[in-house]
């Protein structure tokens, strides 16, 4: 039976949820994404686009969870190959 992991709000409560068998939690539901950024970011690029261009990127990126920053710095690595 698929289980999705509760919302916790303390230490206790995430300590609670460990003492307890953690098999039905493991599905693609209760995991995300994450990708990690080693790579110092010490260039600027300035770059002009439109506004309806800039919020459709922040629409995106917010649902995603990130900021557009980071989704035009993916883009761009993922145009490249590099992701």
């Amino acid at each position: 039976m698929k289980k999705i992991l509760p919302k916790m709000t303390s230490d206790e409560e995430a300590e609670n949820l460990l003492e307890q068998d953690l098999s039905d939690f493991l599905h693609e539901d209760n995991f995300k994404f994450v990708s990690f950024e080693f790579q110092p970011k010490d260039k600027t690029v300035n770059l002009r686009v439109s506004d309806k261009l800039l919020e459709k990127v922040k629409n995106v990126a917010q649902k995603e969870g990130i900021s557009y920053q980071k989704y035009i710095r993916r883009a761009i690595e993922k145009s490249l190959g590099e992701s």
